[in-house]
């Protein structure tokens, strides 16, 4: 019996992972820094630790989708999203803990544990580092 349904198709589900959840990641910073689409927390300033984390979604986001400097831009993203984590869902104002489905830190955990992986894994295919790796 076959247990991996899609097992053939591997690098194509990991590529469609990269490009969907590189764009998601892409949105939030965009929404912070550009306001587009519109929140009701508006812009950031550049100089804020929001406007920081925008920058860092934004454009790592970016390449995530288009799977240049892929390594580099997930881990930094994992990281960032860490410290999303632990500095506005477990020590935000309302203090709720370290447990994420109480915090609403659910999202920052599998964004950063999805980034590590990719940063472990590499771009694979679809990708510009996949493209160039070949060219050497």
């Amino acid at each position: 019996m076959n247990t991996t349904p899609l097992g053939r198709f591997t690098p194509q589900c990991f590529a469609l992972l990269r490009i969907v959840s590189g764009l998601l990641f892409a949105i939030h910073g965009s929404q912070k820094i550009l306001g587009w689409p519109p929140s009701e927390m508006g812009k950031a300033r550049i100089a804020s630790m929001i406007g920081v984390g925008g920058l860092i979604e934004l454009i790592c986001g970016l390449l995530l989708v288009v799977g240049f400097l892929t390594g580099w831009a997930a881990f930094l993203a994992s990281g960032e999203m860490a410290v999303a984590y632990w500095f506005v869902h477990v020590h935000a104002g309302q203090h709720n803990g370290w447990i994420p489905l109480v915090n609403k830190g659910e999202l920052a955990v599998v964004y950063c544990f999805l980034f590590l992986y990719i940063a472990a894994h590499g771009a694979g295919i679809w990708s510009i580092d996949n493209g160039l790796s070949r060219r050497r």
